[in-house]
């Protein structure tokens, strides 16, 4: 009798662990969350701040609530208590097993089991670890640790254990991975990407958890092996998996399209991976698989290694896809679908390097950008196995200033052309003397560079929003840049002539020898320098920019190249423009109001023409580089600078009083010969403006 009650206690027991371990399966779809009906209060957070004085910097920390371990860290910003860290977890590898350890699992035979197998008094081995828990209880499938994760809350320290826990199956128990333990392993991975949960990520102290989390996914996907020829797939909400045997003939279209709820709203995030056609055919004639990953959310988690040379962080702005290929492919053809799609949300084709930890930009390269969708061209290895675009932290790109841009750059071209046309319709009137030769010369050439770089800028604005072969964009990108270089030291010749005829009063140079000096400044520096950059960053690929036919400045700097230039010649010019102003106010010293009016008048005059001339609208340009400023700079910067070509036209040859009266006198002799005696007698003013000597 005695043995018969014990018998039913037993069963009792049974058949209430089996209902609350059934109960535990039960989840409830809302949304993209699944939730537990029965899910405890989230007592892990804790709403408390520090009581102590809040100076600025200063640290405190509170501990957890009652069923977690760890503390809550809360650093003072702006006299109050923010919470920076937080290590609360209810999670171990001893909570992991518990369920499973209590109470054995008995069947229906359990009254011939033997008494001494039934003591629950016993206590079960501790365990050392979770691969040993693993081994000794679910080896097959990794489904025992799936309910104990499922129904804990997703804390920060419980993430941060989770993560760890990952790692360690990755590396311990990755011999043989079967199509089962991928799906527990994509389970346990999708509870700590759960939108829910995203916002705690940033409380973990180790900033090297979101990285960890990819590559342990990565490691263990690699070691997936496929039974048969069929597709594998693990459809969770926030990690799909989707595993294919690869041939000759495979059609990836369809077969490697992803989607994903970011932001938990009904619109998912669309992405597709394609393998060139030509690569396929450099398989061994035998299928070899390929794995897939898709991570909707962890791009938004994903920390890079600190960089000296990005001091802004790098949002992603679309899914974070995964591949295993064989080892033959080296390239692949990635889709992606922008999550933010404002037209400034300019997208940036990256791979994310396991070793170093940041996003590579050198490992892919976009061809096509388009107002939704991005297209981008990777390159595969063992160290670069996740891909996605980054939305660029500093965009200005406002359709104001690309109607500024576009008008002003047609007017500047037009403008130059009739300016070329007037020079060569006066230049042997207005030629008179060296240094009148040598401006127009400047004239001349600083309106050719300018024109001819307008125009090799259009044709790689252009040309770049295309499918683009990268020797062309390599030349057009050196003309460019030879040419914009050109301007700005024929700006620094004028300037130098300036000076000279400032400085030199008696003695005046030879002109042949002043114009070998002009056309190796004007052109031979800007040869030299542009040519040193290709030769120097070509190699490596990093001439040109990703989405542009225009300098790179992300990998090799070489943007520099026409910056330094630049902005030493502008600044040179301005100290020329001082010495200008200096010079027309020296005669007039003690002179009357009205006199002085009129040197105020001279000066504006001479400022105003010498600005376009020697470039110092460019000057305006180191205001559009400072964080946060005002779109305000940037359209007076498009302004000065696409309309350059009128103002030189302007200030240049129209305000030139010299080329006034030669128009006159040429366009009088060609009303008739009457007239020509009478304006033959038509002469310069003596005593000629400064800046036209």
């Amino acid at each position: 009798m005695k043995s018969q009650s014990t018998m039913i206690c037993c069963l009792m027991v049974f058949l209430t662990t089996e209902c609350s371990l059934y109960r535990a399966k039960i989840h409830i779809k809302d949304g993209d969350k699944w939730q537990h009906p029965e899910e405890k209060p989230k007592t892990g957070r804790i709403q408390e701040k520090c009581h102590g004085p809040c100076i600025t910097s200063s640290n405190c920390s509170q501990p957890c609530a009652q069923s977690f371990r760890g503390e809550i860290g809360f650093t003072c910003n702006q006299n109050k208590w923010q919470k920076s860290t937080e290590t609360c977890t209810s999670l171990s590898v001893e909570t992991l097993f518990q369920d499973l350890n209590s109470v054995p699992r008995l069947s229906i035979a359990a009254p011939s089991i033997p008494l001494h197998i039934l003591d629950f008094r016993a206590p079960p081995e501790p365990l050392q670890s979770v691969v040993q828990g693993i081994l000794r209880n679910c080896p097959q499938d990794y489904a025992c640790i799936i309910d104990a994760v499922k129904t804990s809350e997703a804390t920060s320290g419980n993430i941060a254990f989770i993560v760890e826990l990952l790692k360690n199956i990755s590396t311990d128990l990755s011999d043989n991975v079967t199509q089962e333990k991928m799906k527990s392993y994509s389970e346990v991975a999708n509870h700590i990407l759960d939108t829910t949960a995203i916002s705690n990520w940033a409380f973990i102290p180790d900033k090297k958890a979101s990285s960890d989390l990819l590559q342990s996914v990565n490691l263990f996907a690699r070691q997936l092996h496929l039974r048969n020829a069929s597709e594998y797939t693990v459809d969770e909400p926030f990690i799909q998996t989707k595993g294919f045997y690869l041939s000759h003939n495979t059609s990836l279209e369809e077969s490697f399209r992803f989607s994903g709820n970011v932001n938990n709203t009904p619109e998912e995030i669309l992405g597709m991976i394609e393998i060139p056609k030509h690569d396929l055919w450099k398989l061994p004639p035998n299928a070899s698989q390929a794995i897939t990953i898709a991570f909707p959310t962890l791009g938004a988690v994903l920390k890079e290694e600190h960089l000296t040379n990005v001091s802004l962080p790098r949002p992603v702005n679309g899914l974070v896809l995964s591949v295993i290929l064989p080892d033959r492919l080296k390239q692949i053809i990635l889709t992606f679908e922008k999550i933010n799609k404002s037209l400034s949300a300019r997208a940036q084709c990256v791979g994310w390097h396991s070793r170093k930890r940041r996003w590579d930009e050198k490992a892919c390269e976009k061809t096509l950008d388009i107002k939704n969708t991005v297209k981008c061209r990777c390159n595969y290895t063992n160290a670069v196995m996740s891909f996605s675009i980054l939305m660029s932290p500093i965009s200005i790109d406002d359709k104001i200033l690309d109607y500024i841009t576009c008008i002003g750059l047609s007017v500047s071209i037009l403008s130059l052309v009739l300016c070329l046309l007037i020079e060569a319709t006066v230049w042997s009137r207005v030629v008179v003397t060296e240094i009148s030769y040598m401006r127009h010369v400047c004239i001349v050439n600083i309106a050719v560079s300018l024109l001819t770089a307008n125009v090799w800028f259009i044709i790689s604005s252009n040309f770049s929003k295309k499918a683009w072969d990268h020797k062309w964009c390599v030349a057009m990108t050196f003309f460019s840049h030879f040419f914009y270089l050109s301007l700005f030291f024929w700006m620094l010749f004028k300037a130098l002539l300036i000076i000279y005829g400032i400085l030199v009063v008696f003695h005046r140079m030879m002109k042949s020898r002043m114009m070998v000096i002009g056309f190796i400044i004007g052109y031979g520096f800007p040869l030299i320098i542009a040519g040193t950059t290709v030769a120097i960053t070509v190699p490596e690929q990093g001439y040109m920019r990703h989405d542009a036919c225009w300098l790179n400045w992300d990998n090799t700097k070489a943007l520099l190249a026409f910056a330094i230039p630049a902005l030493v010649i502008v600044a040179v010019n301005l100290l020329v423009v001082l010495v200008v102003a200096v010079n027309t106010q020296r005669p007039f010293i003690g002179s009357s109001k009205s006199q002085d009016v009129a040197i105020i008048r001279r000066i504006s005059k001479n400022v105003a023409i010498l600005t376009p001339l020697l470039g110092l609208t460019w000057g305006f340009g180191i205001a559009t580089l400072i964080k946060g400023n005002s779109l305000v700079f940037h359209i007076i910067f498009a302004l000065l600078n696409a309309f350059q070509g009128f103002f030189i036209l302007l200030f240049g040859t129209i305000m030139d009083h010299k080329i006034r009266d030669a128009l006159k006198m040429k366009m009088s002799s060609l009303k008739g010969p009457a007239r020509v005696a009478e304006n033959a007698s038509l002469s310069p003013t003596n005593g000629s403006k400064l800046m036209n000597r």
